[in-house]
């Protein structure tokens, strides 16, 4: 993929841990060119930003922690299922640590993806590598 195509990458994560939150803006901020990242922290934060959305402000594809306080990461992609705007987004799922049947579960809602979530910087750059060059087409 080309520098200019992934310079108009936008990832939007929706995660409360600050800890994995501070791995994905350091991953970002080192990516050649840097990934726009948006954090969605806690549920009030996502059923405010997806009563806002629009065509125009729609993240190329959206890194979902599976255990989330208050309103369940299911309950979350049900909704974005079900939107006109983000029937179609990339949902990506993942998880420090989980079973089959969450794995399934996530599926059957309308997951992309579901992955282990990273433990470093690295690995976190490694995955957001994985996941534009999957998930982002060249446009």
């Amino acid at each position: 993929m080309s520098q200019a195509n992934q310079a108009q990458c936008r990832v939007w994560l929706l995660d409360e841990d600050p800890g994995t939150v501070a791995l994905a803006i350091q991953a970002c901020a080192l990516n050649d060119p840097p990934i726009a990242l948006m954090v969605v922290k806690n549920s009030d934060e996502a059923l405010e930003w997806m009563a806002n959305l629009t065509a125009q402000n729609l993240p190329d594809f959206l890194l979902l922690d599976l255990n989330l306080p208050k309103l369940s990461a299911l309950a979350v992609l049900r909704t974005l299922r079900m939107g006109m705007l983000t029937k179609d987004l990339h949902i990506v799922v993942f998880s420090a640590a989980h079973e089959a049947a969450e794995v399934q579960q996530s599926y059957q809602v309308g997951a992309n993806s579901f992955v282990e979530k990273p433990h470093s910087v690295a690995e976190f750059s490694e995955l957001l590598q994985t996941l534009i060059g999957y998930w982002v087409k060249p446009g």
